[in-house]
């Protein structure tokens, strides 16, 4: 681009200036909206978006969605997003014998990425040795050295449907708290489907960390077996639960043997039921140490129920200043007897958790009201045209970059810059975006 030509522009007033100025850049670079202006745009109401802080890609592409669901708000027959909308549904076993169906939306589908499914293991393991050895020596593994395990999408599709156990699931029809097990499937295929890899990880304290991980991507997906069959004859439905039941569901529960262990001691049995819960049964040792600290706490005979029915609202805002969801910061705070630090702890290790799927509400209304009315759906067979992947080591910093399936050959869109791509890093995809091959 030739400067000179802009020297008469800087004398116009400012609002022609940025229209010419607009002009000139758009016929001589390119034909079409440069990415910051459309971030722009889509971002400028966002309090995170519109800055220029580091930000997920997949976040970002549902506060898309968002808006333009908002802008299309009674007119879905115009909206475009429903392409990308489905219905999960969960279903829910406990030892009684019975079940609860519980459904919810979604435009896109998480993934779990299960690293021990990887068919390169043993050169994994390999290259592991080989690190520890240099590193010993003060030396430093070149790139051409490194080894990522492979994990096939076919494995962390199978994460989604596979059985979850669920440990202190209250059950209306036991009246008492038991483990249950939990299968999920789609109740719909959408038009297109989004499948988000869980690259971004938490490790222990709290650490993020992002997965080395190539994900074994065909061009050609087959989801059939996904889909979820509903109530089956002979199965009997949970019963309604009340707020009795909603209360007795959300009161923590102390590890039997840790109370056992205590009370031969000589100690109340209430209190060492406190002393368990409030340690987060860790152990005897903390138990007791927990006891012989509060034994004259005021509220030490004030039964668990009644002390775990209220939750503090200051706690509930504190962890919304976190980032969390109010409905996920009352629950997290239920389970984990008002404590803010345990609370927290909970949320981390129950990433799974939602206000949507709520493991306690087993409502048998789930299955009567179609909440999943009116979406697209068709075969279970897609094809890849799209996908986002993410440059960098870390989730602090790094680069996305897009390829788009055009025409027959893929395309590449770094920010402003469009070219061929002769090899797509399918196996570095982030997001993957499918389109659904039959109706």
């Amino acid at each position: 681009m030739n400067l000179l030509y802009l020297v008469p522009l800087l004398q116009l007033k400012s609002n022609h200036k940025v229209e010419l100025l607009l002009r000139f850049y758009l016929v001589q670079k390119q034909e079409g909206i440069p990415p910051r202006m459309f971030k722009a745009v889509i971002a400028a109401s966002h309090p995170e978006f519109s800055s220029v802080r580091q930000q997920d890609a997949l976040e970002f592409f549902l506060h898309f969605v968002d808006q333009v669901e908002r802008v299309h708000s009674g007119k879905p027959d115009l909206d475009p997003t429903k392409s990308f909308k489905f219905g999960i549904e969960d279903r829910i076993a406990c030892s009684s014998g019975k079940v609860a169906y519980n459904r919810r939306l979604d435009y896109i589908l998480s993934l779990n990425i299960p690293l021990h499914e990887a068919t390169n293991k043993g050169e994994v393991e390999t290259f592991h040795k080989l690190k520890a050895e240099k590193i010993s020596e003060g030396k430093d593994v070149s790139s051409d050295e490194i080894v990522r395990p492979r994990v096939p999408l076919e494995a962390c599709l199978a994460t989604f449907s596979a059985p979850e156990e669920i440990h202190d699931f209250y059950s209306t029809a036991l009246k008492a708290k038991t483990t249950a097990f939990k299968n999920a499937g789609l109740t719909s295929f959408p038009d297109y489907l989004v499948l988000h890899m869980r690259k971004f990880v938490m490790e222990e304290g709290w650490v993020p960390k992002k997965l080395d991980v190539y994900i074994d991507v065909p061009d050609i997906i087959d989801i059939t077996h996904m889909r979820s069959k509903g109530l089956q004859p002979g199965e009997e439905l949970l019963p309604e639960g009340g707020s009795e039941d909603e209360a007795e569901s959300n009161m923590p529960v102390a590890d039997q043997d840790i109370v056992s262990q205590l009370v031969s001691m000589g100690f109340n049995h209430l209190h060492c039921q406190k002393a368990a819960i409030n340690t987060s049964n860790t152990g005897v040792e903390a138990a007791m140490n927990w006891l012989l600290s509060h034994m004259d706490d005021p509220d030490i005979d004030i039964p668990i129920s009644q002390q775990g029915a209220t939750i503090d609202q200051s706690k509930v805002d504190t962890l919304i200043s976190f980032g969390f969801q109010e409905e996920i910061a009352r629950k997290a705070l239920k389970a984990s007897g008002d404590d803010i630090e345990k609370a927290t702890d909970w949320i981390f290790n129950n990433p799974d958790a939602s206000a949507s799927s709520d493991m306690d509400a087993t409502s048998s209304s789930t299955v009567q009201t179609p909440v999943d009315a009116g979406l697209t759906d068709g075969g279970g067979k897609y094809r890849l045209f799209g996908i986002v992947s993410h440059i960098g080591t870390s989730t602090q910093c790094g680069h996305y970059v897009a390829h788009i399936l055009k025409d027959g050959r893929w395309v590449i869109f770094n920010d402003d810059k469009v070219g061929a791509s002769v090899n797509p890093p399918k196996e570095m995809g982030y997001l993957y975006f499918f389109e659904r091959l039959n109706s």
